[in-house]
């Protein structure tokens, strides 16, 4: 088999690459492990809501409906790529694994467990979130309860009345543990190290746009005037357990790491409904030991620890870009990546940024 481009993903990414080069004229196969479009999505934990406002949230061509809230639910979110696939008539090759992608003379061989495609560009648009990620702890092997990765909680109903460890505290942490306060469960997150939270509205502004109005601003005053902007609206939470790092919150975005975005964990914290502890020192068969020398019990424990794009088995190290979107090594590699950059202004509005200007590049050089 022979295309232009082989997109690599189904997911908002895939899918917003495939809208614009379909607009642009430019033939591609869409490749897709899953049975279906945005299979991260359809796994997501069901209060999941977008962290964006939904104007700022859409993908290419096609705004989220008039009726739908500021901040889109899970469920409202995955029905919009179900449709926004139809109205692109977009057709992804279901149930395909990519084993390898490799030159050959002026094209790409990618081999996949349903034969070989050649195509002329490539684009890796797996997402973030492909591979979950479960650190090694001492004597995790040796506790009783139930453990599992963050990947498959779906709702709090199983943990009611129960004691539960949640690792990590990223935006998933953060919102599962408030998930399982307000239905009932006794959460409480180890926080390792020191973490930048934000609310989801600042003074009634959503903070999606006050990190789009502040990006221009110089980094050093973004870096003083946020700490105490932020103690304003949240609090100091030092006593709480909960540290800043040193590195300034537009630093860590430029890193990869994002700032916890609040939608009620904070005051579950103020109120005595989550605890925190700090990193673990080791597992014992009921709980958990703490590097303050505390130790507790848990029926169970929730890695929140996040995840790896997971494209490191199909993709060699010297066809790799060196950041997502339209860069001159991508350009000069013919192989982009769209999807893994995830700045405070939102991954979604970043995507369609990138599939936009990926398209527009493949376009031109032919």
């Amino acid at each position: 088999m022979d295309t232009n481009v082989v997109i690599v993903g189904a997911g908002p990414a895939g899918l917003a690459v495939g809208a614009c080069l379909k607009q642009a004229g430019v033939d591609f196969t869409i490749l897709e492990k899953a049975s279906e479009v945005a299979p991260a999505w359809r796994r997501h934990y069901r209060r999941l809501h977008l962290h964006t406002v939904k104007s700022f949230s859409s993908l290419p061509f096609v705004p989220f409906p008039k009726s739908h809230p500021r901040y889109v639910p899970r469920e409202k979110v995955v029905a919009y790529l179900d449709a926004y696939a139809r109205r692109f008539s977009l057709e992804p090759r279901f149930g395909v694994t990519v084993e390898s992608i490799r030159r050959a003379g002026e094209k790409f061989l990618v081999r996949t467990d349903a034969g070989d495609i050649s195509a002329r560009k490539i684009v890796v648009a797996t997402g973030n979130n492909a591979e979950p990620i479960v650190p090694g702890f001492p004597g995790i092997e040796a506790f009783k309860g139930e453990v599992r990765h963050s990947a498959a909680y779906t709702e709090a109903t199983p943990y009611v009345g129960r004691s539960v460890l949640v690792i990590g505290m990223g935006n998933t942490g953060a919102e599962i543990a408030l998930d399982l306060a307000e239905s009932g469960a006794r959460p409480t997150i180890s926080v390792r190290k020191g973490v930048h939270i934000v609310p989801r509205q600042l003074f009634g502004v959503p903070i999606q746009m006050v990190g789009i109005a502040s990006r221009p601003m110089p980094q050093a005053l973004n870096d003083w005037m946020f700490p105490k902007i932020l103690d304003l609206a949240l609090g100091r939470l030092e006593k709480y357990g909960i540290v800043r790092p040193k590195t300034g919150i537009l630093a860590q975005i430029d890193a990869g790491r994002i700032p916890v975005i609040d939608v009620g964990t904070v005051a579950a914290i103020k109120a005595g409904r989550i605890g925190i502890l700090p990193d673990i020192i080791r597992f014992t068969e009921n709980g958990a030991k703490f590097s303050d020398g505390r130790e507790q019990e848990f029926d169970a424990v929730i890695f929140a620890t996040g995840y790896r794009p997971g494209y490191d088995g199909f993709l060699p190290a010297e066809l790799r870009p060196a950041k997502s979107g339209v860069n001159p090594r991508a350009a000069d590699l013919g192989v982009y990546l769209v999807g893994f950059h995830n700045p405070v202004t939102g991954l979604l509005r970043e995507i369609g940024i990138e599939a936009q200007a990926v398209a527009a590049d493949i376009k031109k050089r032919g």
